[in-house]
């Protein structure tokens, strides 16, 4: 493990989370322990990623690997040093570059017992509101049914650094950690359970505030 990446992660993005966000998890003891495992979360902000991170212990950072388009994060030479070697993500292509098979490198991952961070929706979307669920991940699990699939609804970071901002606000945020399921033999069902899980463990957020209030 990189030296830099666990320092970032102990001595940064860990006080951060917890002290600045105020960051507070329901659950937490549903979280796998090991891999190989497939976390999804709802995305409205970059943060949710830290957030994703600082769930779990130090000594699985080498792990953890969020899926991100290779587009966004492949910019510039720099912010692809620092999103392979620090974020540690697993790029995937998207649009005209998707060609072949895009989930070849995300089934090797596993295979090779590591946990992936998943956004269903895509991209960001607007503060507090679920977009619609794309079934990228109903197809990783169709082929590898065996993985466990743990759910995560964050709150909280579509405010504090909402899609299109560079103003970060330190607006509090909150977390539940959902059981963990399987492939449940249609993607057509296992769909609609990931929704419905979502939308319960939105609702175990203390003092949370929908987005049309």
């Amino acid at each position: 493990m990189s030296i830099l990446r666990w320092l970032i992660f102990v001595a940064v993005a860990k006080p951060f989370a917890y002290l600045v966000l105020g960051f507070n998890v329901k659950n937490r003891a549903r979280l796998v322990r090991q891999g190989p495992a497939i976390v999804v979360a709802n995305h409205n902000s970059h943060l949710d990623t830290l957030l994703l991170y600082v769930l779990f212990p130090a000594r699985l950072l080498p792990k953890l690997h969020p899926v991100a388009a290779a587009d966004y994060f492949f910019k510039t030479p720099l912010l692809r040093w620092v999103s392979l070697n620090i974020i540690g993500i697993m790029p995937i292509a998207r649009g005209i570059q998707a060609r072949g098979d895009l989930l070849k490198p995300l089934r090797a991952a596993l295979a090779r017992g590591e946990i992936l961070f998943i956004f269903p929706e895509g991209s960001r979307g607007e503060p507090e509101r679920m977009a619609e669920l794309k079934s990228g991940v109903a197809r990783l699990a169709e082929e590898m049914p065996e993985i466990p699939i743990v759910p995560v609804f964050l709150w909280g970071a579509g405010r504090s650094l909402p899609k299109g901002s560079r103003l970060f606000v330190p607006y509090r945020c909150a977390g539940a950690v959902g059981e963990a399921f399987c492939w449940t033999g249609d993607r057509k069902s296992f769909m609609a359970k990931l929704k419905e899980t979502f939308e319960a463990l939105a609702g175990e957020i203390p003092g949370r505030v929908p987005a049309d209030d």
